[in-house]
């Protein structure tokens, strides 16, 4: 299992999902991937098995992943504040991986229907998601 967690701007979300992976999954090969090297360190530091910087990063790492985790706004040009290149978001809607994004309001896209709830609800959805996958495969 390959999960690419991609985070930007101070790297917390991407902390907080990285170790919350972490507890569940100690064999996961998690790397993170961050807009700035900023975010990249918070994540390494997190218990990432490995990390990059940069758009060719994420272009690069989206096609060897199994599972892509962030932020709504990863899929979106210019999201967190233009951290988000056109390249980026393209390769993260390309990659056959199966997407995990959280809605944050912060990335300028409200997804309608959601019922508000807290960024840690999420990460707990996506540990139960991956024992999911994780259970069907052979």
């Amino acid at each position: 299992m390959n999960i690419l967690v991609i985070d930007g701007m101070g790297g917390g979300i991407g902390k907080s999902i990285i170790e919350h992976i972490r507890s569940e999954f100690a064999d996961a090969e998690i790397t993170a991937v961050g807009t700035n090297s900023t975010a990249t360190s918070v994540m390494l530091k997190a218990g990432a098995t490995n990390g990059a910087t940069g758009e060719n990063a994420v272009v690069f790492n989206c096609t060897k992943a199994d599972y892509i985790i962030g932020v709504i706004g990863i899929l979106i040009a210019n999201s967190m504040h233009g951290e988000v290149s056109l390249k980026m978001a393209e390769a993260v809607s390309m990659s056959a991986a199966h997407k995990m994004l959280i809605p944050v309001e912060k990335c300028g896209v409200t997804v309608l229907g959601l019922a508000e709830r807290s960024i840690q609800t999420y990460i707990d959805q996506i540990n139960k998601i991956l024992k999911m996958q994780l259970t069907k495969s052979p």
